[in-house]
């Protein structure tokens, strides 16, 4: 999206001030469907932060997502977490990963995450 829909950046402005992850929001960017909760970015920081650092070869990256986050400003990203990139009947990964998109590269959303069953 050229412009970022206002609608949007207010609910992730929501997401930041609630410091909440329990927000759920599905978004297509880039032609890929993206479903999960949305975190603060500090929360969403704090936990990537917290993955590498228990990565024997990735600890290194950590510290990178440990600077602190200006606050006062308006959201740019969606911090999604256990989150999952739909592939037809599938969510990859399974167990939720964590993803950041711009929201200028979101070209629709929903309320709501979708999940699968096997019934």
């Amino acid at each position: 999206m050229s412009k970022p829909d206002g609608l949007l950046v207010d609910i992730a402005a929501l997401v930041e001030s609630g410091h909440s992850n329990q927000m759920t929001l599905t978004v297509v960017a880039g032609g890929a469907v993206i479903t999960g909760r949305l975190a603060p970015e500090a929360v969403w920081r704090q936990r990537v932060s917290e993955v590498l650092a228990d990565s024997a070869r990735l600890s290194e990256f950590s510290a990178a997502f440990t600077a602190p986050t200006p606050a006062e400003k308006t959201p740019t990203h969606l911090h999604f977490h256990v989150a999952r990139i739909l592939q037809g009947t599938v969510g990859i990964p399974e167990t939720g990963g964590m993803y950041r998109v711009a929201i200028d590269d979101v070209s629709a959303w929903t309320m709501g995450d979708f999940s699968y069953s096997d019934h």
